[in-house]
């Protein structure tokens, strides 16, 4: 998965390394091989400096404000084809996995969403494509970086191998 490396204030009031490893809610799935995500931080509103907030998230959506950091590794499109593929059970995953949004996603359009939010993708690994609401597509490549404006949009990987990207998705204003 990923490697996490935080930094804080040490008793001594000088800045240490506070941890050092796999984030505590690295996730690969099971009903959707080759699926994973990694939540990597979140913050508040202002953003204060703290222990690892991750452990408590309730909703996998930013508020105004606040921001959640994470990796997704996207298997390719072919896993969602596989003849054994329970969709049902992958929905049901996603919604267990990461609250607020999963429920986004909607069911007529498979992996179009549109989430409140300002977002800065990086790609780190490998090749997706980002399908807009009115048609536009864009393939993205390793260091291709996005903007997502709170636009309704899915994610696709046509390619053979997963594709591994890092997303700060920013609570936008109501």
């Amino acid at each position: 998965m990923v490697r996490r490396v935080v930094t804080g204030v040490g008793e001594s009031g000088k800045p240490v390394i506070i941890s050092d490893g796999e984030p505590p809610r690295s996730r690969q799935y099971t009903h959707t091989p080759g699926f994973a995500n990694c939540l990597v931080w979140t913050t508040t509103a202002p953003p204060v400096p703290s222990a690892d907030p991750t452990a408590s998230l309730r909703s996998w959506v930013p508020g105004p404000g606040e921001t959640i950091a994470l990796t997704v590794t996207f298997p390719p499109d072919s896993v969602y084809a596989d003849p054994g593929f329970d969709p049902g059970a992958a929905v049901a995953e996603q919604l267990e996995v990461v609250p607020g949004f999963a429920e986004m996603f909607e069911p007529d359009a498979p992996g179009m969403h549109t989430t409140p939010t300002v977002d800065y993708g990086v790609v780190l690994d490998g090749e997706i494509v980002l399908d807009l609401d009115g048609g536009e597509t864009t393939l993205l490549r390793t260091g291709d970086i996005v903007v997502q404006n709170s636009t309704r949009h899915a994610w696709r990987n046509p390619g053979t191998r997963p594709a591994t990207v890092f997303f700060v998705l920013i609570g936008a204003a109501s």
